[in-house]
Order: C-alpha cells, then sequence, then structure tokens
C-alpha cells in the first residue's frame, strides 16, 4: 500500500494518482483565475499557507516533474494571448500558471504545509479504498454515484470550453461585452454549485471502516456530527470510562458528552467538527470552561477538535485545566494512543 513517505519520495507513485484533483477541494477551497483552470504562484503558495519562496524552491527542484503534470512559464506572446482570453490585468514580463494536477503534485512534494499533509491524507486514503474495494462483478451504480459522474462531466465541460469561449467573446466583442460577461459568471457559479456538490457526494458515499491510520482523520472529517460524538465516546469507552452519555441536540448546555473516568472521576467533552484549515479560538474555550466548571462541575475537561486551536485558545485551556485534544492528538488517540489525563 502507498504510504506518505513512499509518495514525497517516488516520482513513480505521485505520478500514478495525480488524477485525483477532487482532494485539493475536500481539504480547502481552490481558488482559480478566470480561465477556470489555473492559479499562479502566489496562489498556490496561499493555498498551501506557506511564503512564495517555498513553491519557488520546490518549482526549482522539481521542475520537470511539474513540467510534465502541466507547470508552464508564460512569457511574450503566449504571455499577451492569455492575458487577452483571461482578462487578467498584469504588467508582468512572465506567469507561472499551475492546473489543478501540478497543484495537487506540489501537494505530494510540500513537506512543511499542514495543508499539504491533509492532501495527502485524503490522497492515501482514497487510493486505499480504490485497491481494497472488490471490482468481480461490481454493483450498479446507485443514482447518487451516476449523479455524481454527470456532475463531474458537467463540471469539466463548463471549465473546459464554456467558460474560455466565453472569455474569447468578451474579448472580441465590443456591444455585447457587459452581458457576454455577466453570462460567464453565471456559468463560473454553476460550475462551483456543481464541484460542490460532487465533493459532498463522495463524502456521504465514503465506506468508513477499516481504514489504515493515514486515513483516520479522513474517516472523521466525513463523519456528521453525530457521528463524531458517537466516536469519541467510542474512545472513552475503550479507554475504561463508564456511564458514558451523548448528549448532544440543543439542550445540551454546551456539554456533547458526559461520563466517568475508570477510578470516577466527572468527564464533560465538547466535540467539534471543523474544517481542517479551520481553529478553535479563545472565546470558543471560554464559553465551554464555563460550562464544565460551573454547570456541571467537572473534574476532566476535554475540548476535542478535528482542527488546530490558536495559541492564545490552548493558553487558556492549559490556565484553566481543560485538555485540549487538537487534530494531531485527536489522530494518535483514534489510532489507539490513551489520553494522559484519563489514566
Amino acid at each position: 500500500m502507498i504510504n506518505e513517505t513512499a509518495l514525497l519520495e517516488s516520482p513513480t507513485l505521485r505520478g500514478s494518482v495525480l488524477d485525483r484533483t477532487d482532494v485539493l477541494d475536500r481539504v480547502k477551497a481552490l481558488s482559480l483565475l478566470p480561465d477556470g483552470m489555473h492559479v499562479t504562484t502566489a496562489m498556490v503558495a496561499s493555498y498551501f499557507d506557506v511564503g512564495l519562496e517555498a513553491i519557488k524552491s520546490l518549482i526549482k527542484d522539481h521542475r520537470t516533474e511539474l513540467e510534465s503534470s502541466g507547470y508552464r512559464l508564460l512569457t511574450g506572446e503566449e504571455l499577451r494571448s492569455f492575458k487577452n482570453l483571461s482578462g487578467i490585468q498584469s504588467r508582468t514580463r512572465s506567469l507561472a500558471l499551475f492546473p489543478r494536477r501540478a497543484v495537487l503534485n506540489i501537494a505530494m512534494l510540500l513537506r512543511d504545509s499542514d495543508v499539504a499533509r491533509q492532501v495527502r491524507v485524503y490522497l492515501l486514503d482514497m487510493e486505499y479504498l480504490a485497491r481494497t474495494q472488490p471490482v468481480e462483478n461490481p454493483a450498479p451504480a446507485d443514482t447518487a454515484s451516476l449523479d455524481a459522474r454527470i456532475d463531474q462531466r458537467i463540471t469539466h465541460i463548463l471549465g473546459r470550453t464554456v467558460v474560455p469561449l466565453f472569455n474569447t467573446l468578451i474579448e472580441t466583442s465590443g456591444e455585447h461585452r457587459q452581458e457576454l460577461t455577466a453570462l460567464r459568471a453565471g456559468v463560473q457559479r454553476i460550475e462551483k454549485r456543481l464541484r460542490q456538490h460532487h465533493n459532498r457526494l463522495q463524502r456521504l458515499e465514503a465506506p468508513r471502516e477499516g481504514r489504515p491510520l493515514a486515513g483516520v482523520m479522513a474517516a472523521m472529517d466525513a463523519m456528521n456530527g453525530r457521528e463524531f460524538e458517537e466516536h469519541v465516546a467510542q474512545l472513552l469507552r475503550r479507554d475504561g470510562c463508564t456511564s458514558v452519555v451523548v448528549q448532544g441536540g440543543g439542550r445540551d448546555r454546551g456539554i456533547d458528552i458526559t461520563a466517568l473516568t475508570a477510578d470516577g472521576r466527572r468527564i464533560v467533552v465538547q466535540c467539534k467538527r471543523f474544517a481542517p484549515h479551520l481553529s478553535i479560538t479563545s472565546p470558543e474555550i471560554q464559553k465551554f470552561l464555563g460550562a464544565a466548571k460551573v454547570l456541571h462541575d467537572s473534574e476532566v475537561a476535554l475540548f476535542v477538535a478535528t482542527c488546530p486551536f490558536t495559541r492564545d485558545a490552548l493558553n487558556i485551556a492549559a490556565e484553566s485545566g481543560i485538555t485540549a485534544v487538537h487534530r494531531g492528538l485527536l489522530e494518535e488517540w483514534s489510532a489507539g494512543a490513551v489520553l494522559t489525563v484519563l489514566e
């Protein structure tokens, strides 16, 4: 099975999964240029939350590989033509362009980026499923799967054909330029909605059992709120806690789970299933502190999240005796490690 180390080290393995570009939007929305197909170096750096130099360094070290995945540096007449067709207003003498395949390629090379790592997690998880699901006598595709394939095809046509056609018409038409620009914007909105719908269907359809460690967080990201609370409750039971009750709902008074440790201490838990690029902030910790200590008189308070915590949030949690179970710690806990506070 492909693992993260092999993916980082092997150009052949990276090339074998370049078509799975939909994993990019499952981690973080990728903004595209007006042509609906490319991003610039600055946009790549922004997506991965790294500096421009980090991306430029990767290009320098892996230029041939990135060019094979679609990376291009436009200059001269080719650059002028692209500016005219895409509507980009810039005086730059060169412009680096990355299609989605090249952005995914960057994710498989970039080591010092949490966003890139999450892309690799999703990618490995999808590869695991593709390699382990049976292919003999496949069952007929259900309506949701058919819808997903239709969405993909329509999105492909809109992004690769219709939007560029509008770009050309807008450039050559003076009388109807405003109307054509409005129509192009409408088409791009439809394309974006279809892509979001396709990603949502994939999350709903994805199996959630028997995944390896590389897919632990991807499985949790695919859960809904109630499923995530039940998952945390099961971790508590696994580690010897008793009287585990999932509260949930609008009347939970800021607490999602209550339980007792193996030695009888009262536990309260807040569960937050957020996207991995978001963060738990200090006001959320302060709100939980009031519910945990004042309303429930807890002895052990866990704030469990599928995302990181801000520095202020971590400081407040440490000062007030709350255990902040951030994304990395949650992954370890789910994979078998025991939380120290429960021992």
